[in-house]
């Protein structure tokens, strides 16, 4: 006789994780990896263009320099000290992401910090919240460690001025006398809060672009209206940047001085296209430019810049610019293509259900957001003044470079174009396949 048992065979139980300490010990890991990825990828971008402009040359100040331009492009700000004894004092400010660098750090970190919850289908609330948590103190702590490093000071050498400027080649000698000094010094409060801002924003829009991460439950639901929107405006300003890239290296293998052109490109080149971006849309900069120091910035953009008068600000948009070369009006055209074409991505990314008009309410959001976002990073605040005993400032000696965005005026033009192209995308994607839509045609 044989006896059958009445119970079923039970699943058996998960593998344990290791339990809350091995838990915590490999999401401090994965941070970690993040922290560390992100800052090398920013350091050799930082230390290539440095070295194409010639900054390795600096007597003994290029670690500096480095460390400096890293802070920079995380939020961080620098100021501008000097001195020459009780002669003369110098100060200064300046506020510019290299935003090539920016960009560069921001892809890496969100790339590593999304590894690990790419092999999840749901997020834990507090799983995500402890690797964003980690990410960002051991984000700040390097940042904190960085600033320490970006502080030098440079010996000037004044003397032989211009022969029309006798007053400035007179000073100048006397400063030399007094061995003169101009150097930098990171300032610690605003940079740690800019650099919060920063790593939360990378962390935040890293979420939203990605299209395989794992996500909270609770918003799941969220995610067809915001992750196809968010991914295609990540590949349209990535798209400027390709665009920009591809105009710098024909102009440094047709133009000459390829060594400047480069500098630009690996510091500065989202500067420049996304401006055009902005610009291209309707949107407008203000800003100027005096003095003998400038910024590597295409020649039209200069020109304008410089065209103000008195203490009025130039405006930068569509008109002005094509007023010194009529070639910028191929903004506008450039700009409604890739905008159209980011339009009808997110469309053929969404689920089927969704209208042409919920494509224009989601495109013009995401549109609006997007030019909130980039167009303050362009902000470019730059100062240098030289006093003589205490009695005003040597012309020839400072100068003032500032560049910053008209928001609002872009941000109202950036949510009626993505409006239009929003409806215009959902329309082309009627006829085409969505993805994980299945064909009516399909047998079984």
């Amino acid at each position: 006789m044989v006896r059958v048992s009445s119970r079923l065979p039970s699943t058996p139980p998960p593998a344990p994780d290791g339990g809350p300490a091995r838990k915590g010990l490999r999401i401090a890991v994965q941070a970690l990896a993040a922290v560390v990825a992100g800052y090398v990828a920013m350091g050799v971008t930082a230390a290539l263009g440095l070295w194409a402009a010639g900054a390795a040359d600096l007597p003994g100040g290029f670690a500096a320099v480095l460390a400096a331009v890293v802070v920079m492009a995380a939020g961080g700000q620098v100021e501008v000290t000097g001195s020459a004894g009780s002669l003369a004092g110098a100060e200064g400010q300046l506020t510019a992401m290299p935003l090539t660098v920016t960009l560069v750090g921001a892809l890496v970190t969100g790339a590593v910090f999304l590894l690990p919850l790419r092999h999840h289908a749901v997020a834990r609330s507090g799983d995500l919240a402890a690797r964003a948590a980690a990410v960002t103190v051991l984000w700040l702590a390097a940042l904190t460690g960085l600033s320490a490093l970006a502080r030098h000071d440079f010996r000037l050498t004044l003397g032989g001025g211009e022969p029309e400027d006798p007053l400035a080649d007179l000073f100048g000698e006397l400063i030399d006398a007094a061995d003169p000094t101009v150097g930098f010094r990171t300032l610690l409060g605003p940079t740690l809060g800019h650099g919060l801002l920063w790593i939360l924003g990378v962390l935040l829009i890293a979420l939203l672009v990605s299209r395989r991460s794992a996500l909270p439950t609770r918003v799941l639901r969220y995610q067809e209206a915001v992750r196809p929107a968010a991914s295609a405006m990540l590949l349209l300003v990535l798209a400027y940047v390709a665009v920009g890239l591809v105009i710098g290296l024909v102009v440094a293998a047709t133009k000459g001085h390829a060594a400047e052109t480069f500098a630009v490109l690996l510091l500065g080149l989202p500067n420049v296209s996304w401006l055009a971006f902005g610009v291209g849309i309707g949107g407008a900069w203000e800003g100027r430019v005096e003095g003998p120091f400038g910024l590597p910035m295409p020649q039209i953009l200069d020109a304008v810049l410089r065209g103000g008068e008195g203490t009025d600000l130039s405006t930068v948009d569509l008109s002005s610019l094509a007023a010194e070369d009529g070639r910028a009006w191929w903004l506008l055209p450039v700009a409604a293509v890739l905008v159209l074409a980011a339009a009808f991505v997110a469309a053929v990314r969404s689920p089927a259900r969704v209208r042409p008009w919920q494509h224009a309410l989601h495109l013009g959001t995401a549109l609006a957001l997007t030019l909130l976002v980039v167009m303050p990073l362009t902000l470019v605040e730059a100062r240098f003044g030289l006093s003589i005993l205490g009695i005003g400032d040597l012309g020839a000696l400072g100068g003032e470079v500032l560049l910053r965005p008209e928001v609002w005026r872009t941000v109202g033009l950036a949510l009626l174009w993505g409006f239009v192209a929003g409806f215009l995308g959902g329309l082309l994607a009627t006829r085409v396949r969505h993805r994980g839509q299945i064909p009516a045609d399909a047998k079984g």
